[in-house]
């Protein structure tokens, strides 16, 4: 029997959803697949480790929600693929064989352990976070895992970066795309290109400046003055892109990642506004999980600002340098504390794990004990042992703890709150794109169709960049042009004199 679950902060009902975007039948539908990885070879498992080594795929056959394909699988991953349990994790390419051959007009994906984490949430929760909060991100779902009909355990099914992300996400895939591993900390090491290729992987390359580009970024990050900063940078940058991901890792702890370790992120040039765009990644150490030394009290009040190791992270370092982006992070972490608290986050850790609770206990190749999973959701546990052990953080303890830090930190700074709105309902009022690099679009709700409008736009800071007003009388919709708004936060507010004012945010990036 199919279980649901609460998917992006709402409720789904699968009879009248209406699948759009390529890989929506995967992860757009609140349920756990089931995935079967069907091996002929003789010792495959020895076969899988060999092509963990090799880096190369392994026929197999794949039963995906009951449809059967011919693909290649390989074991994947570092301390998740050393982990002493036999349950590794899995990338799959769907037209290895066969070039033509998707699943929903999906090429890869990737299929997650879970290693470190006692809930199995870690991974999913950050994710749906980071992307209903504006973050490039990939899309993540559960499976049930079975290697030649033996169950495997619980997976978490992760959307592959590669070109059919890039297309439905940017305007082209025709750009460069760069993975910031194994150490891409942005350091400037001169301009030769070859000095960077053992610290970055070139992961698609169709630009004749294979390279160049990412040297031009990464030389404007390191050798331009903080007063120029901003203006040079965002020339070749969507710098609302990774400081809204920063925000965001910052809000989780997420240490493994720029800000602390210093890797595990994507960065595309996309070749239609030759601006590079941060791409997040590898995020199952949220939750203050991956702890650099650090306690877990340290780790729940961690600053706002938080670098490891600042000099060897430039572009974080210097962007917080120069007044503009400051300002811009600050935004970004004040509208992620709009739901990083319990009465948002808690209710979706609660339906995700009864989802998969009954397939967690009979997931006998876990690293954690179903006691440290039902411990793990509430408060801090303590594991004995060595890989995967130690003090780990409770989700929803960490969230109460991470948000008073958080909201006493930022308070000073001048972080705006909800806007109150009167008798418009908030989920009738949008805007789309959102976030937008040219023009936009507001739909007028049904309570003040065929009124007189005022639409207002303003910054964070409350200065106006727009002001007019709309008869609604002749179109439902109100477009408008944000190419001359500077990346970032901003507020649109309609009033009218019969409802009052009614305000949306919506994110600027060019």
């Amino acid at each position: 029997m199919k279980r649901f679950f609460l998917f992006a902060g709402i409720s789904i009902s699968l009879t009248s959803k209406i699948f759009a975007a390529d890989g929506d039948s995967i992860w757009a539908v609140p349920i756990i697949h089931d995935i079967y990885l069907n091996y002929s070879q003789t010792d495959y498992w020895d076969s899988l480790v060999n092509t963990h080594v090799t880096d190369t795929y392994m026929q197999t056959t794949m039963i995906f929600d009951g449809r059967t394909m011919i693909v290649g699988s390989k074991f994947k991953g570092n301390s998740s693929y050393n982990n002493p349990s036999n349950k590794k994790s899995f990338k799959i390419d769907l037209n290895y064989y066969d070039s033509t051959q998707r699943y929903d007009g999906i090429k890869k994906i990737n299929l997650n352990n879970g290693f470190k984490d006692p809930t199995l949430l870690r991974e999913k929760i950050a994710l749906d976070f980071m992307r209903a909060h504006g973050v490039n991100a990939p899309r993540c779902t559960y499976a049930r895992v079975f290697l030649n009909n033996v169950y495997w355990g619980v997976y978490t099914i992760v959307e592959d970066i590669d070109s059919k992300f890039l297309k439905q996400n940017y305007p082209d895939n025709n750009g460069n795309l760069y993975k910031g591993d194994p150490s891409g900390d942005f350091r400037w090491y001169g301009s030769t290109p070859s000095l960077y290729y053992s610290h970055y992987e070139l992961e698609s390359d169709s630009n004749y400046t294979s390279w160049n580009d990412l040297v031009h970024i990464i030389k404007i990050a390191n050798n331009t003055s903080t007063a120029t900063l901003y203006d040079s940078l965002e020339t070749v940058f969507d710098s609302w892109s990774f400081l809204n991901y920063m925000a965001n890792v910052n809000a989780f702890v997420n240490l493994d990642s720029y800000i602390g370790s210093g890797h595990n992120y994507y960065t595309y040039d996309d070749s239609n506004y030759t601006h590079f765009r941060w791409i997040a990644w590898d995020v199952n150490e949220s939750f203050g999980n991956f702890n650099l030394g650090m306690t877990i009290s340290q780790l729940e009040n961690l600053n706002y600002d938080y670098l490891d190791q600042p000099t060897s992270r430039p572009l974080a370092n210097n962007m917080l340098a120069n007044s503009n982006y400051r300002q811009m992070y600050i935004d970004a972490m004040c509208n992620v504390m709009q739901d990083f608290n319990n009465a948002y986050l808690d209710p979706i850790i609660d339906s995700l794990a009864n989802a998969i609770r009954a397939d967690v206990y009979a997931d006998t190749l876990m690293t954690y004990t179903t006691q440290q999973f039902e411990d793990d959701i509430v408060a801090d546990i303590q594991v004995p042992g060595g890989p995967g052990g130690g003090w780990i953080p409770g989700l929803k303890s960490f969230i109460t703890a991470r948000n008073a830090s958080l909201t006493s930190q930022l308070s000073p700074l001048g972080c705006w709150t909800n806007v109150n709105e009167t008798n418009i309902n908030a989920e009738q009022l949008s805007v789309y794109p959102n976030p937008s690099s040219t023009t936009a679009s507001v739909h007028i709700p049904s309570g003040m169709k065929g009124n007189a409008i005022q639409i207002r736009i303003t910054d964070v800071s409350g200065k106006e960049m727009f002001n007019e007003n709309f008869n609604s009388q002749s179109s439902e919709t109100f477009n408008f042009s944000t190419e001359q708004f500077p990346n970032g936060m901003y507020f649109l507010t309609l009033s009218d004199a019969e409802n009052g004012a009614a305000a949306v945010k919506f994110v600027v990036s060019h």
